[in-house]
């Protein structure tokens, strides 16, 4: 007769540490436990005779009580074995698995085990409590039996703890009691304090074998319920889970600092914490967004600079809100408090007329140096107060300095993002942003988001703020850990962001800090906190700095003196002070920081930057298109993209006309060759949303890509075209960040509807068209923006150009809307080529994509330039002319066919190609041949209160130069920018073409 326990067979226990502990107890049973040892012999008498190898005496197989697993993974690379996660086998499961059963509130039933003095307190579990299934009566009958089936339910603890502990840790430093949970008690597996000093198998845990239950639960508190809680069991990659239990459990998830480490600390809280009480007392009544209550953040900022000069790091872009930013840009980045104070005193008024910014949105560079001798250049980006908007831009930042210095591996420069709680969970940027970070055309090889948690927004707590636990919620959407963090205990904090700044390292992710805190004043310095949060503020009028909290355990510790302190603290306000005076100064002399990479390069008005010549030989022309055409060997195109490169052979040969996609390659590809780099990225810019480009060509069967344009020479620059995810604001921030760190490079984003870019609204208002008055910085971003009203509907019609017009002042932007290929051409190469900087928007086509009349030669790339203004092309005597059209874009050509089909010879018809800067000069020459009194008339697609028809009345009034009637032929006015119906876009067309001859 067999003898089996009634145990699952899918249970967790080790099956590798029972075979072992079975050898040492057949070679010595004294060697063994006595509980085990009892078990075995239980076992051996059951089966009337000895126990040996599995096999009863009788020759009969003995079911081992304990259910096995897999035998442990090979070890890490850092010689640590790798942890095993055992599979959940009760119902205990669902729960386990489930990480939102508590309210944003922090509230829900249960209770916790409670730990002091080494001693483990088991409360009853609440009544009706889901639990693991009960111990089969033959078990509780058998003191040893049930012993061997409690290695299950330890293994469900171990899990518990990894995936909920962080749900109790102690990470509020207002000691705001946290919920205790049912699955954390050892009760709710039927573990009671007479199996507190059994000893089990922790193979699936980093340290010792076995260990007491006592031991186990002792650990895994501290490692997960201290000030430290960690979610990441989230994640599906097993290597990533175990590699961080390891990291965690193997050092209890604490960090061992000696003396002059914590003195570093110390210090660095000292200065955070004297700079916010010189600017309250200095510049009273200032809106300094003072970052008392997280003056960890110092301390936490510089240990990740300092981590990455350790890692090989030496650039690091950061970005962040407005709190805590003052003290970040005076103790982190070098900023001299001259400057910042002489900001608060707003010494210098005219040096920002019209232009500058509030001091808390400023930026600056600076280079640090690391304790190791490692100098890393650190960027603080310029920031609105929309908040996290500039997110992408960082990233799109460090991805061009990436590519600049060849880092294809991303391992020399890292994104530091410091945002705030409310912010975070509720901005759609976020998501934008974290959905950048695992796709190749935006990759920079991990970001480090720190969360500042003050647990409140400007007047809005978490309840009204959020409808899930964590701010950092949405990040769960990756594959990364979120430590969170008692910011009060700066220790703590050392060993989160060492874990971090690993955990990046090793697997090029984003990783997430979410460090709480709270907010000593209210949103602002001049701000009254309690009119809407009286509980909170009650508590927080009573809690001590962090600054002196930690002070408090280090003379606890004997490792600082109150006189070292003291001294530290005065000699920081002395120097403060000697800043101060230096600011007040009259000989002080204000310098600008923007020179590296864009000392080169100009900003102001375009008439101070001379036109270039854009012009290339028909001969390189030719050699281009043909290699346009060459694919690799067995490479299979779709057959009509075969048709597509057979037409560009023709254009080559100059026996057909360029069309646009043509010219837009020749124009990259042109730049390329002369060791420009080019970037494109869009929703489907790669085909073309309206199938023209086709940049990027499929094999129809492999379904392989090839991109011609990427291979035209040896010795090209790169040419990168990509499909970007459903995404304007992200995307667009990430190409304008992008090109602040490429000013020699054509970068380019395409709305896939010109209508999308009012997705993007803030990062144009906030960034593009205003950050060369606000922060002198300057930008070549282009904006390709299919625009055109072709019956499609109101959300597939207009780009809305009056956006631009109506932002458009002292020459920040270009507008152009070319109407031939070789506009295009001449206008893409001249963004580059040209050492004046400015964003540039284009219009683009839709329809004349394919228009037989919307072609160029080859002569007309390898000519001219690009042309402002273009003069009438119809060859009519001026002096016959009684009336003159002035258009943009696509109606020039509906004009131009009434024009024929009513066999007008007294109209003209001349095309403003750029709308802004305003050409003025080219203009009053394409009109200096019509007599004076000669009506021109303004002819728009767009309703009347949309396009460019009000912004040109503004700027010329009724009078043309002061001698041509000037009127305007519009749709009417309208709230939506085009119907929904062709047959009435194409009655309303019909009418406006008819206006514009007989009105």
């Amino acid at each position: 007769m067999t003898t089996t326990a009634s145990i699952d067979s899918a249970g967790t226990a080790n099956l590798a540490f029972l075979e072992d502990l079975f050898a040492q107890y057949q070679s010595d049973p004294a060697s063994v436990p006595a509980d085990w040892r009892r078990y075995f012999e239980s076992l051996a008498a059951a089966e009337d005779g000895p126990v040996s190898n599995g096999h009863a005496g009788n020759g009969q197989a003995v079911a081992v009580a304990l259910p096995a697993v897999a035998a442990p993974p090979p070890s890490l690379s850092n010689g640590h074995p790798r942890p095993v996660t055992p599979p959940l086998t009760s119902p205990a499961a669902a729960l386990l698995d489930d990480d939102t059963m508590v309210s944003p509130e922090g509230i829900a039933t249960g209770h916790a085990v409670a730990i002091a003095d080494g001693q483990v307190s088991l409360p009853d579990a609440p009544a009706g409590e889901v639990k693991p299934a009960p111990l089969p009566d033959a078990l509780r009958r058998s003191g040893d039996e049930r012993f061997a089936f409690l290695q299950d339910r330890v293994d469900q603890l171990v899990r518990a703890y990894r995936v909920r502990g962080h749900l109790t840790a102690d990470i509020d430093p207002l000691g705001r009691p946290r919920p205790g949970l049912p699955e954390l008690d050892p009760a709710f597996y039927d573990l009671t304090e007479e199996d507190m000093d059994r000893v089990f198998s922790t193979d699936t845990i980093e340290g010792p074998q076995s260990m007491s239950l006592r031991q186990i639960i002792r650990r895994l508190h501290n490692t997960y319920c201290r000030s430290i809680g960690v979610q990441f069991m989230h994640m599906d990659d097993l290597l990533v889970r175990q590699w961080l239990q390891v990291r965690m459990e193997g050092c209890e998830n604490r960090i061992q600092l000696d003396r002059r480490q914590q003195l570093r600390i110390y210090r660095q809280m000292t200065t955070a914490a004297v700079f916010e009480e010189f600017i309250q007392k200095r510049f009273l009544g200032s809106k300094s967004f003072s970052l008392e209550g997280s003056e960890s953040l110092i301390p936490l900022v510089e240990m990740a600079i300092e981590r990455a000069a350790s890692q090989d790091i030496n650039d690091v872009v950061m970005a962040m809100a407005h709190r805590g930013r003052l003290n970040v840009l005076a103790n982190i980045m070098g900023k001299s408090p001259q400057r910042i104070f002489r900001e608060f005193a707003d010494l210098d008024p005219e040096l920002h007329v019209g232009r500058g910014d509030v001091k808390y949105h400023l930026g600056h560079s600076t280079d640090y140096v690391a304790e190791n001798g490692r100098k890393v250049h650190l960027t603080l980006c310029f920031n609105p107060s929309h908040l996290e908007y500039v997110n992408p831009v960082a990233i799109g930042r460090m991805r061009a300095r990436q590519d600049r210095s060849s880092d294809r591996a991303r391992q020399h420069g890292m994104v530091i993002l410091i945002h705030g709680d409310a912010a975070f969970a509720g901005e759609g940027i976020i998501q934008e942003t974290l959905n950048l970070s695992e796709l190749d055309p935006y990759r920079v090889g991990g970001t480090l988001h720190v969360i500042v948690n003050n647990q409140i927004g400007f007047t809005t707590g978490p309840q009204e703020s959020r409808s899930c636990i964590y701010a950092t919620d949405v990040a769960k959407m990756l594959q990364i850990p979120i430590f969170h963090v008692n910011g009060e205990d700066p220790e703590a904090v050392a060993q989160v962001v060492s874990l971090a700044m690993d955990f990046r390292r090793e697997f090029q992710r984003d990783v997430v800090i979410d460090m709480y805190c709270f907010r000593r004043r209210g949103h602002n310095e001049a701000d009254e906190p309690a009119f809407t949060q009286p509980a909170l503020y009650r508590v927080i009028e009573q809690q001590p700095s962090v600054h002196d909290s930690y002070l408090k355990k280090l003379l606890t510790l004997g490792e600082v003196t109150r006189e070292e302190a003291m001294r530290i603290a005065d000699e920081h306000r002395a120097r403060l002070d000697a800043e101060l005076s230096a600011a007040k100064r009259e000989d002080y002399v204000h310098r600008s920081d923007v020179a590296g990479v864009w000392a080169f390069y100009i900003g102001g008005r375009e008439k101070e930057a001379a036109d270039v010549e854009t012009g290339v030989r028909c001969e390189l022309l030719s050699d281009l298109l043909r290699q346009l055409v060459v694919l690799p060997g067995g490479f299979e195109p779709h057959a009509k993209i075969r048709k597509l490169l057979d037409a560009r052979l023709a254009m080559a040969d100059g026996t057909q006309s360029l069309d646009w996609s043509a010219a837009e390659a020749l124009a990259m590809g042109s730049l390329a060759v002369q060791g420009l780099r080019v970037r494109l990225s869009g929703q489907d810019s790669e085909r073309g949303t309206f199938s023209h480009r086709h940049a990027v060509i499929h094999d129809r069967v492999t379904d392989d890509t090839f991109c011609p344009l990427a291979h035209l020479s040896a010795d090209q620059a790169p040419v990168e075209i990509y499909n970007s995810p459903l995404s304007e604001s992200g995307v667009l921030g990430f190409e304008y960040g992008y090109s602040l760190d490429c000013p020699d490079g054509l970068v380019m984003w395409e709305a896939q509807f010109g209508d999308f870019v009012n997705v993007a609204q803030v990062v144009i208002d906030q960034f593009i068209v205003s950050a060369e008055d606000k922060w002198n910085r300057l930008s070549g971003i282009v904006m390709l923006l299919p625009h055109g009203f072709e019956g499609m509907g109101p959300e597939h019609s207009s780009a809305r150009l009056e956006r631009f017009l109506l932002l458009a002042a002292k020459d920040n932007i270009q507008v152009v809307q070319p109407t031939t290929p070789a506009q295009l051409f001449h206008c893409l190469r001249r963004q580059v080529l040209r050492i004046w900087r400015k964003p540039l928007v284009v219009m683009t086509p839709k329809s004349l994509l394919r228009h037989p009349k919307c072609v160029s030669s080859l002569e007309d790339l390898a000519e001219g330039s690009f042309q402002r203004v273009i003069p009438d092309r119809s060859g009519r005597p001026p002096e016959g002319i009684r009336r003159v059209l002035l258009c943009t874009g696509k109606v020039t050509y509906e004009l131009e066919k009434r024009r024929e089909e009513l066999e007008r010879q007294d109209v003209a018809i001349v095309r403003v190609e750029q709308l802004y800067p305003l050409p003025r000069k080219p203009l009053e020459e394409a009109l200096a041949g019509y007599a004076d009194g000669t009506p021109v008339i303004w002819v728009q697609e767009e309703p009347e209160n949309m396009g460019a028809w009000r912004f040109l009345r503004i700027h010329f009034g009724e009078r043309l130069f002061d001698r041509l009637p000037f009127s305007g032929v519009c749709r009417q006015s309208a709230a939506s920018p085009a119907t929904g119906s062709k047959k009435s876009h194409d009655l309303e067309q019909n009418e406006l073409l008819s206006a514009a001859f007989h009105s």
